[in-house]
């Protein structure tokens, strides 16, 4: 059973089909890419998988389960998280204070321990501090544990997205343009983390990006959608030479 089984799955706004009859399958453990020229509906198919979009029809599962009709916390609950396109820290926030955000569904307080700080209310800071400090230290973050986010260098401020997002504890995390606004040196390291978030996470990945180098880098796998529909699909050698795919981005 794949992780995650997209079947036929569209989604129209009036009259405008955004997404039409994609069908995609990642198995566990996957590094995948959805690629495609802007305006291919990428962020929409991942607007759908997290539960912000609905879809007109189709069927997405994760692990066998339906997520058709489950809200976003619902979705994550069950091991979806994903990162943005436009970075969406709590800016006026400690470093540790946004990842310790993404605990929010792993460690929780009685509205007395809230309002009071007794019972298991320390312990359970204490706890959370830990773990947000250790999944830090994997993006060498943890010496900046104390700043604000919005004092970070930009791509120290994608990696704190991507930790954020792990904080939840997913199965499957869904990267949209991770590069976005990264210069070359600062890709190559991103693309070094990918790799290591999924060799000591064990989480599956799929990803959104236009960095054709990024692209066929990391990704063992990948899908092309051009207006909405699914245009090809193979190992980056086999898609990245398709006429095909070379004429949607190119417009020739």
């Amino acid at each position: 059973m794949p992780m995650l089984e997209v079947t036929e799955l569209g989604i129209s706004f009036g009259g405008l089909r955004a997404v039409d009859e994609l069908s995609m399958k990642i198995e566990q453990g996957g590094l995948v890419g959805l690629i495609g020229p802007n305006g291919a509906g990428k962020t929409t198919v991942f607007n759908m998988l997290t539960g912000v979009y609905r879809p007109t029809d189709g069927g997405i599962r994760l692990d066998g389960e339906n997520l058709i009709g489950k809200k976003p916390n619902e979705i994550c609950r069950m091991g979806v998280a994903r990162t943005f396109q436009n970075i969406r820290l709590f800016p006026n926030l400690p470093v540790l204070d946004n990842v310790k955000t993404g605990l929010h569904n792993q460690i929780t307080y009685s509205l007395f321990e809230s309002l009071t700080h007794f019972g298991g209310y320390r312990k359970k800071e204490r706890a959370m501090d830990e773990r947000a400090l250790d999944i830090l230290k994997v993006f060498d973050l943890d010496g900046m544990a104390s700043y604000q986010a919005a004092n970070l260098p930009y791509g120290k401020q994608r990696k704190l997205e991507i930790a954020r997002a792990l904080a939840t504890d997913p199965k499957l995390l869904l990267l949209d343009e991770p590069a976005a606004g990264m210069n070359p040196n600062e890709t190559a390291e991103l693309m070094e983390t990918i790799q290591l978030v999924r060799k000591k996470f064990g989480v599956t990945i799929l990803l959104i990006e236009h960095d054709m180098k990024l692209v066929s880098g990391i990704c063992e796998y990948l899908y092309v959608l051009n207006f909405g529909r699914l245009l090809a699909e193979g190992t980056p050698g086999e898609v990245l030479k398709n006429p095909e795919v070379v004429t949607a981005y190119l417009g020739e």
